[in-house]
Order: C-alpha cells, then sequence, then structure tokens
C-alpha cells in the first residue's frame, strides 16, 4: 500500500498525554504531602508521628488517584469498545462502509479522487482498523488501558510524594520545614515548567500558579497544625 495512504492515530500525541498525566501526578503527591507533613509537623516535633503521616498520606493519596483513574479510564474504555462494535456492524455494508471512509477523508483534505482510492486500498488491508481511525481516531487494538492509567498514576504520585517525605525526615528539626518547603518550592517550579513545555503553554505562568498553591497549601496546614499543637499542649 502506498505510504501516502497509511493512517496513524498520533502515539506522540498519546505519549505527551501520559507525560502530561505523569507530571500532573507527580504534582499532586508533592502538594498533598508537602502539606500534610508540615502541618503535622507544625503540631509536633515528634519525627516518627511525622513520617507515620507522610506515610499514611503517601499510601492514601496513591491508591485514591489509581482507584479515580482505573474508574474514569474504565468508562473511557468502553465508550470506545462500543464505538469500535458499532463501526464494525455498520461494515455489514462495504459499499456504504466505503462512502463513509471516502467522505472522512475527504473532509481531512483529500480530493475526492485520492479519498476514494485511499478509502479502497485502506479497506482492502483491515477495514475496522481503516475506518476506526479515520472517522473516530481510535486503534481497535490499541484501547486505553485502566490499568496502565492505574498504575501510572500510583507512581506518579508517589514519586512526587516522596519528596517532602524524605526531606523533611531527613533534614534536622531546626532546619526542616524551611527545608522542606524550599524544596517543594523547587520541585513545583520545575512540575510548572515541564507541564507547560509539554501542553505548549506559556511557562512562567504555569510555574508562578503551580508554586502559588502549593505554597499556600503548606502555609495553611502549618498554621492549621501550629493552633491544634498550641492547643492540644
Amino acid at each position: 500500500m502506498p505510504e501516502r495512504y497509511s493512517l496513524d492515530i498520533g502515539s506522540l500525541d498519546t505519549r505527551l498525554n501520559w507525560l502530561r498525566a505523569g507530571v500532573l501526578g507527580a504534582n499532586d503527591g508533592i502538594i498533598s504531602i508537602a502539606g500534610l507533613v508540615i502541618g503535622v509537623a507544625g503540631a509536633t516535633a515528634d519525627s516518627s508521628d511525622i513520617v507515620m503521616a507522610g506515610l499514611a498520606g503517601l499510601v492514601a493519596g496513591a491508591l485514591s488517584m489509581a482507584g479515580g483513574e482505573y474508574v474514569s479510564v474504565s468508562t473511557q474504555r468502553d465508550t470506545e469498545a462500543t464505538l469500535v462494535e458499532r463501526e464494525r456492524l455498520s461494515l455489514s455494508d462495504p459499499r456504504a462502509a466505503e462512502d463513509g471512509l471516502t467522505a472522512s477523508l475527504r473532509a481531512k483534505g483529500l480530493s475526492p479522487e485520492t479519498a476514494r482510492a485511499a478509502a479502497r486500498e485502506l479497506s482492502a488491508r483491515d477495514p475496522l482498523r481503516a475506518h476506526t481511525e479515520a472517522e473516530l481516531g481510535l486503534d481497535p487494538t490499541r484501547l486505553t488501558s485502566p490499568w496502565q492509567a492505574a498504575l501510572a498514576s500510583f507512581i506518579a504520585f508517589a514519586c512526587g510524594a516522596l519528596l517532602p517525605l524524605l526531606t523533611i525526615t531527613l533534614l534536622p528539626a531546626r532546619t526542616r520545614i524551611a527545608g522542606c518547603a524550599l524544596a517543594v518550592v523547587a520541585a513545583l517550579a520545575i512540575t510548572g515548567h515541564t507541564g507547560a513545555r509539554l501542553g505548549g503553554a506559556p511557562r512562567l505562568p504555569a510555574m508562578w500558579r503551580t508554586v502559588g498553591v502549593g505554597a499556600a497549601t503548606m502555609v495553611a496546614t502549618y498554621l492549621v497544625g501550629k493552633g491544634f499543637g498550641v492547643v492540644v499542649g
């Protein structure tokens, strides 16, 4: 089949979407656990309490992210499978199916003659894949995997969460809150820059937004923890 007639869903876009999701998951882990451990550190100087709270938050947050992603992507996969099955049934009328594929290719900018020739050649090799890719933007052999999405979310969140947890655990008591906050701000600036770059958006506003949310979270949880510690103490 001539190369000019080959169809591709766009694996680069898919990889970029996964990367953006990974960056956002790591960002969530950083902010969530930073807020948690700094809040606990504001209430108590006991390192074991801080570590236990951080570990519990890491596990709970990662599992929550994974579970939510699994449910969401499972729904998406069910929808994709339904659309593919409808397309499979529509192939029972080859002439109408070829006309539909021709119309889709014409909408992409091909001339009527080229679109008709391409539709015939594509349908001759793998009609279901040709139709689903051209008309739905789906590859019937590579539907979205909820397990992959769940695992990716779990790992991304956990990796992000490890930064504030390790920082506040390893630093001396007198500097751990400030040191953790500085490390988190630096990490959020990086994730904000990376996410904006992958999405083709302005970097500086994205960095300020990400850092601002993280800083506000840490300040709020620290004040809550400090107030709780004073009341209990």
